[in-house]
């Protein structure tokens, strides 16, 4: 069995912005050059989400508002109480979308279906530049 490690690096506005990151995933695939296994993408920070989603206009517009009628933005979080920085529902979203997803790779592709991407969510408050880490386990 072979692993194989890399990071991706995305700078995001924050406020739910989504970004697609299928193509990078599958890069990364290719360069380890495993055949059949399963790959991790593993958003790093506690504010952030990896899910799929259909990557089209209308779920980029309805996905963050979805959010925030579940959690929203501007609300008392006991959180912001704690650390002043006003991203409570941040956290929130990320515990609700979860940082991390696991995919099978068979014959060198993940098997996603037609419609799903691999996306990763900033839900913070403010500006950052955000690291994924991917990492890709198998028989080459």
């Amino acid at each position: 069995m072979s692993t194989y490690f890399e990071e991706i690096i995305k700078t995001s506005e924050a406020n739910c912005q989504i970004f697609d990151i299928t193509e990078d995933v599958e890069e990364i695939i290719e360069k380890s050059k495993v055949k059949n296994g399963i790959v991790t993408v593993f958003a790093i920070g506690s504010t952030t989400g990896i899910t799929t989603l259909e990557y089209e206009p209308g779920l980029i517009k309805d996905l963050p508002k979805l959010l925030e009628k579940l959690i929203p933005t501007y609300q008392n979080y006991n959180h912001n109480e704690t650390w002043g920085d006003g991203n409570g529902h941040s956290h929130l979203r990320s515990a609700l979308i979860k940082t991390s997803l696991t995919i099978p790779i068979v014959s060198t592709e993940m098997t996603l279906g037609n419609w799903q991407q691999i996306v990763f969510i900033d839900f913070d408050n403010k500006q950052r530049t955000r690291r994924i880490a991917v990492q890709v386990m198998g028989e080459m």
